[in-house]
């Protein structure tokens, strides 16, 4: 038996381990589309190169409290895991579990690191180092209703202010229609808020990580989010994440949602939606600095700073995410991969809506986070989200968002 296949025996930078030697590998990860098609890719790997790859899948929850377990113990009875690099990859690269991948990225041209996004490289190094190679990526967008827009003339927005325009024209909620739907909700509303913020100018932290919620630039976003759910989106906004919000959309009840692709398929499944023949799918629209929506890495894909087996480790990795691989993933899993090459190839992207691939392909200024970026992100999307709810409400968005500096500041300097 070859332990590892032709053009697989390089050993990478910087494991001190023997690859050749070693015949199992253990791999934990959330469930995810990714893991599911990673159960089919592991068995490709084990007969090509005799190394079996064990496979382990938590809940997301569970997966982070496994995680800190382990690696608090310096456990190296796994070798690779998938994380969420917004929630946990500051954390983790601080209590030193994430290996440093720097020089396994560049160690192989063939590979090809630039190939990925560059907004999702972007967000899988932190100080110069590289912690994981993206597996998933994930982008906002403006779901539309296709066939109204046509029969009231309105062309599909490509501005903030025609999507407010073309919202209020197509607002009508004494029939219990509405112009938009968003998530409303505090802390669910960040993450879409950002694109917002991003394309006002503005960002949650500046170059040298300070507050920055407060600016012209960041209040102006906060009153226009606001104003679109407070005068065109549904009641009770205030309290809708992402399943109340895109319920109404796909029971035909708004023109427009703007939320995570990520969810194109809830409203291409008969059972659940009432738009499947009329949705149609528009890029973020521009505000005053251009259109920039994210574009983040859901799940990265890392490996254990205890591991013994770094170098087989990194072979794996390299293997799964390569381009034909990738482009597997792409065509027959429906994976939103990370491959500039395999989102360009007419094959692999078929089984996708066509309009969704163009905005994929079309990814030019987009932003790499989605939230404030920190270790305590949690708490600090409770401060920078509360101006957003002021304004849906119709209150002092300008002093709600200089005390959502103030605490965030305090936050930030508490981290320093």
């Amino acid at each position: 038996m070859i332990a590892l296949g032709a053009g697989m025996t390089a050993c990478a930078p910087a494991g001190g381990d023997s690859s050749a030697d070693v015949t199992e590998l253990t791999l934990i990860a959330a469930n995810s589309p990714w893991t599911k098609g990673l159960e089919t890719l592991a068995v490709d790997y084990e007969e090509e190169t005799g190394v079996k790859v064990n496979l382990e899948f938590y809940g997301n929850e569970q997966l982070n409290d496994t995680l800190k377990v382990k690696l608090n113990a310096q456990s190296s009875d796994f070798d690779i895991y998938a994380y969420q690099v917004q929630d946990v990859m500051r954390e983790f690269s601080r209590n030193g579990w994430l290996a440093d991948m720097t020089d396994y990225v560049s160690s192989d041209p063939e590979w090809d690191w630039d190939d990925f996004q560059s907004s999702a490289r972007d967000a899988v190094t932190l100080d110069g180092v590289v912690y994981g190679v993206p597996v998933m990526t994930e982008r906002h967008v403006m779901y539309y209703r296709s066939d109204l827009l046509e029969q009231a003339g309105i062309p599909v927005p490509t501005t903030l202010d025609e999507l407010a325009a073309a919202a209020a024209k197509l607002n009508n909620p004494d029939n219990g229609f509405y112009g938009i739907a968003m998530r409303g909700a505090k802390v669910p509303l960040v993450t879409q808020f950002s694109s917002f913020l991003y394309s006002y100018g503005g960002d949650f932290q500046d170059e040298d990580g300070n507050a920055t919620v407060d600016t012209p630039e960041a209040i102006e976003a906060y009153e226009f989010y606001g104003k679109l759910l407070k005068d065109y989106g549904p009641p009770g906004a205030t309290n809708m994440g992402w399943p109340e919000a895109s319920a109404i959309f796909a029971q035909g009840n708004a023109a427009f949602y703007l939320d995570a692709d990520s969810q194109a398929y809830t409203f291409l499944d008969p059972a659940n939606s009432a738009v499947v023949d009329t949705v149609a799918y528009g890029s973020f629209p521009a505000g005053p600095a251009g259109s920039h929506p994210y574009s983040i890495v859901p799940q990265t894909v890392g490996i254990n700073e205890f591991s013994k087996k770094k170098d087989a480790a990194w072979e794996f990795i390299k293997w799964v995410t390569n381009e034909e691989n990738s482009k597997k993933l792409l065509s027959e899993a429906t994976v939103p991969v990370a491959r500039d090459s395999a989102w360009a190839d007419d094959e692999a992207t078929s089984g996708f809506p066509a309009g969704l691939v163009e905005i994929v392909r079309s990814s030019e200024g987009t932003v790499g986070h989605d939230r404030p970026q920190l270790e305590q992100v949690a708490l600090a999307r409770e401060i920078v989200g509360a101006p957003a709810v002021v304004a849906i409400e119709g209150g002092n968005v300008s002093d709600s968002a200089k005390q959502a500096q103030t605490d965030f500041q305090k936050l930030l300097d508490g981290e320093k």
